[in-house]
């Protein structure tokens, strides 16, 4: 007796894959197993449709949704048009052809592929799998290189501009002033400088009716939805504390754009995680600022300075800029409560956690407290003496060393890239000399592995060197940068929160030398923002 089947016609399309027009449209897809149903009389169950979703996982609702179909035994057929619209991660894609589908009675079929579990799959499906799961992640390689590429000519890459900001009409990566909604942002700097918190500013935009970005986007283009649609009036009013906070150091209101503040684990995941400030790729003046240097750094300094102080009362103006010299660990502040006058001092986290992995680094918080404030105070004195000459001693220091960074970076990356361009022409030579037959399967599992994974670490080094050799580039105006930073706090006797984390990027503490008459010795390194290390 021949077996009937209920058949799930499925589909899925990523973004990705929009690059290849209509050839995979959901349409496209639809036509083609619309018209295979029908020469070979399967009835369909229902059609199940993943729009926008990418084939590296399986966690997709539609996906889901034909699983649970599946289960409940109303699907016993699954139908797409090739082995890529199912999925393109090959571990995952066995496990269901292999192991899910045929436990569960479920007929297979590719249309386009001529692959049916009926007939049985045939011996090239894990390579075209294979093959799959890499051209994906080689999609996924180009398109990172095509955004960063947008990122450094100053292009914007979003879907709804910022509050206070709006899509130019004529040109949709660039940012044009709101003239409707800058004065949120506006509101927002000026309650800032008047002293009031990211809390307080909350609770004033709350009982002011100050509409949000998610209702303004509602209004515009009809997103959120499902968050404002039969919701009480004040929704539209309800303000979060981390919104506020965004927009007070968002440095796009300075007419910057700041890209990579988050990173996708892997390829094969949407999740994404932050990323350090170190890695961030800002590109300066791509549109009008709202808010003046001046102001944003005002406002900086005064939220650090709204850094509530220890229990004991003291306020760690130092903290997150101490390193250890030897092991790079941060330096935990403590008390010395045993002399007569207490003392406070700093020694290496990793000395206290783990006895005999590190030294403890011992610092004195007065000693450097008044050896931060002398070399501080010395830099302002000095490029207010003479800007020019400042200048062009950091230029000069060092400068056999940059020339030096910079010629291997730039041949080290010129190596990295024809590497993995020929790594790119090994793999598709392999996959063809597998379909040939001329290579066993076992051969190119391990071969293909291989190259994966010199792929990977081809992409970080490249990204690496690339921001190394960008980052030469970028020296000139770092010494600019810095000379107006340091202009900027004019004169101070004391050392604040706010000013430290304005102008030092970190303070790295040596072990100290005792010399033979019972006299010590300590090295403690100043790296500046933008120029780091000064000589």
């Amino acid at each position: 007796m021949k077996q009937s089947y209920n058949a799930a016609l499925y589909m899925r399309l990523s973004k990705d894959d929009e690059q290849f027009g209509d050839s995979v449209s959901i349409e496209t897809q639809r036509n083609i197993l619309s018209q295979f149903v029908i020469e070979h009389g399967f009835p369909v169950v229902d059609e199940y449709v993943d729009d926008g979703w990418t084939g590296t996982n399986f966690d997709r609702p539609n996906f889901e949704r034909m699983m649970n179909d599946i289960s409940d035994g109303k699907v016993n057929c699954v139908i797409v048009k090739d082995l890529s619209r199912f999925g393109r991660e090959h571990v995952q894609m066995d496990f269901y052809l292999e192991y899910v589908f045929p436990e569960k009675g479920v007929r297979f079929i590719a249309v386009t592929d001529n692959e049916d579990s009926e007939h049985g799959l045939s011996d090239f499906v894990p390579i075209k799998n294979l093959f799959n799961e890499w051209f994906a992640k080689d999609t996924s390689r180009k398109i990172k290189a095509a955004f960063r590429a947008k990122y450094l000519a100053g292009d914007h890459v979003f879907t709804h501009a910022p509050i206070g900001y709006k899509k130019d009409p004529d040109n949709k990566c660039h940012l044009l002033i709101d003239d409707e909604t800058r004065w949120i942002v506006e509101k927002i700097y000026n309650l800032a400088l008047a002293g009031d918190g990211p809390s307080k500013i909350q609770r004033i935009l709350v009982n002011e009716k100050v509409p949000t970005p998610a209702w303004l986007n509602f209004q515009r283009y009809g997103t959120w939805a499902h968050i404002f649609e039969g919701k009480p009036e004040n929704k539209k009013y309800d303000w979060g504390l981390g919104q506020v906070k965004k927009i007070l150091s968002d440095q796009v209101y300075l007419g910057h754009s700041v890209h990579y503040q988050q990173t996708k684990v892997s390829f094969k995941s949407k999740k994404r995680i932050k990323t350090s400030a170190d890695k961030w790729l800002i590109i300066e003046n791509t549109h009008e600022p709202i808010v003046s240097e001046e102001v944003f750094q005002r406002v900086q300094k005064l939220i650090e300075q709204r850094r509530r102080p220890r229990k004991n009362g003291t306020n760690q103006i130092f903290a997150g800029l101490l390193r250890c010299a030897d092991c790079g660990c941060g330096l935990s502040y403590n008390v010395n409560r045993q002399n007569k006058k207490p003392y406070a001092y700093y020694r290496c986290r990793k000395s206290v956690e783990h006895v005999n992995q590190c030294t403890s680094h011992y610092t004195r918080y007065d000693v450097l407290y008044a050896y931060v404030l002398q070399s501080l105070q010395s830099w302002v004195d000095i490029v207010q003496w003479d800007e020019q000459a400042t200048a062009t001693r950091l230029m000069q220091q060092n400068d056999t060393n940059e020339q030096a960074n910079k010629k291997r970076a730039t041949d080290g990356l010129r190596v990295a890239q024809q590497r993995l361009s020929k790594l790119d022409n090994m793999l598709s030579k392999l996959y063809e000399d597998r379909i040939a037959g001329t290579v066993s399967e076992r051969n190119f599992a391990m071969l293909t592995q291989k190259y994966q994974e010199e792929q990977g670490e081809l992409e970080s080094k490249i990204a690496e060197l690339s921001s190394e050799i960008e980052s030469e580039k970028q020296r000139e105006d770092n010494i600019g940068k810095w000379i107006k930073l340091i202009k900027s706090v004019a004169s101070f006797d004391e050392l604040t929160t706010g000013l430290l984390n304005s102008l030092i990027e970190k303070i790295v503490i040596h072990e100290a030398v005792k010399h033979e008459d019972g006299t010590k010795e300590q090295d403690i390194e100043i790296y500046y923002r933008y120029v780091g290390k000064i000589d």
